[in-house]
């Protein structure tokens, strides 16, 4: 690893790819990127990535995270965490937007709400039995 001149801590030429991902926050921990490696759901310039595979400024990273398609360019290759604001700077985000959710399926729920509220409970015990 080359280490450049910058202002990014961890800033190099070159940085292995379960490193970067967790870097650059698309990802919560290192080991969960290294399985997502391991599993084949990351591609780098449209081959499969081991978790050492090198990204450089200018590679696509493919990744599937979360049931979402992520498709990003690297800018700057870092091997270390770094805050929210400088980890936008590291990459260029090519990914589709999420599916947007249908209002009228009752199943559908916003991601992080918690638990169905009694009111969503009996609308979904409702639509189960048909009325």
């Amino acid at each position: 690893m080359c280490v450049a001149g910058g202002d990014v801590p961890g800033d190099a030429v070159e940085a292995r790819v379960d490193r970067w991902l967790w870097a650059i926050r698309l990802l919560k921990t290192r080991s969960d990127s290294t399985k997502l490696c391991k599993a084949g759901h990351v591609e780098v310039n449209g081959r499969p990535a081991k978790p050492a595979s090198v990204v450089r400024p200018g590679d696509r990273v493919e990744a599937r995270v979360h049931d979402r398609q992520r498709i990003v360019e690297v800018v700057r290759a870092i091997e270390v965490r770094v805050g929210a604001p400088i980890a936008v700077e590291c990459y260029v985000d090519h990914s589709p937007p999420p599916p947007e959710v249908d209002p009228d399926d009752p199943f559908a729920r916003e991601r992080g709400a918690g638990r169905p509220t009694k009111r969503e409970r009996r609308r979904l015990d409702r639509w189960k039995a048909g009325s």
